[in-house]
């Protein structure tokens, strides 16, 4: 299992899911090191098929330039094996405006994705999820 933790951030791997905490909107420096550490995070699957558990804490909406950089690294997580997104929205106040940002992001990378409002019902669907895909 590895772990990175930030001031803004979180990722854990386990099995075939990557456990991502996100607290509070990013500046641009968090976000570049964010990508960098995502970057790293997801050589770990080696291509095999995985999972996205990323669960936003607080009010979260993205800058247009922190959207265009998350499609960016979504795409380099699909590259990667990423075949499921379960997304949680944590005492937000603008879970709505979240939510479509979300889901302009996933959509355009062609990721399946849900979005929840507790850990544990997301962490059963992607669980779900990746047992009902085959393997290539």
């Amino acid at each position: 299992m590895e772990r990175i933790v930030e001031e803004n951030y979180s990722i854990t791997s386990q099995s075939n899911i990557l456990q991502v905490e996100v607290f509070g909107p990013f500046n641009g420096h968090v976000t570049e090191k964010y990508i960098d550490d995502m970057y790293g995070a997801c050589e770990q699957f080696s291509g095999q098929p995985w999972g996205l558990l990323i669960s936003f804490y607080g009010n979260s909406v993205f800058s247009p330039e922190a959207e265009e950089a998350l499609i960016k690294v979504n795409k380099y997580r699909v590259k990667h094996g990423l075949i499921a997104n379960a997304s949680v929205l944590i005492d937000s106040n603008t879970a709505d405006i979240q939510q479509l940002q979300l889901r302009r992001i996933y959509q355009a990378c062609n990721i399946t994705f849900y979005v929840f409002s507790d850990i544990s019902n997301a962490q059963s669907w992607l669980e779900q999820f990746l047992q009902q895909t085959p393997d290539d």
